[in-house]
């Protein structure tokens, strides 16, 4: 399985943006959930949001529910995360991550593949 992200950027508060993350590899017959992590300087890694691909269950952390929005392309094989409202608390590393237990959970242990990070810095 292989996880490739993009998006990120610097952005104003308040301000949006979009982070993707392209799986492909997948096993047939495999239920796969995906996963947003974000890590900020010095800070342990979050989770942000999941969604698990075999229902399109949705979770979010309670720091980012109602400005954060995860959605998936089935036929682009991506999952999105639409970041709304950012706050300077959200600056950080964001990464995908992809977990074959069909899992949402946010121990990042529990995922087996990941994504490269992206910055998302919210400045003035």
């Amino acid at each position: 399985v292989q996880v490739v992200v993009s998006g990120g950027g610097l952005v104003q508060p308040g301000g949006s943006l979009r982070l993707s993350c392209a799986a492909s590899g997948f096993t047939e017959g495999h239920e796969y959930a995906i996963g947003w992590f974000r890590q900020a300087p010095e800070k342990a890694r979050e989770g942000v949001s999941c969604i698990r691909l075999s229902n399109n269950s949705t979770y979010y952390a309670d720091s980012v529910k109602g400005r954060f929005t995860i959605s998936r392309d089935n036929a682009a094989n991506t999952v999105y995360l639409h970041l709304n409202s950012l706050k300077p608390d959200d600056t950080a590393v964001y990464t995908c991550a992809a977990s074959d237990m069909n899992l949402c959970t946010w121990h990042d242990f529990e995922y087996d593949y990941w994504g490269q990070g992206t910055q998302v810095t919210v400045s003035a």
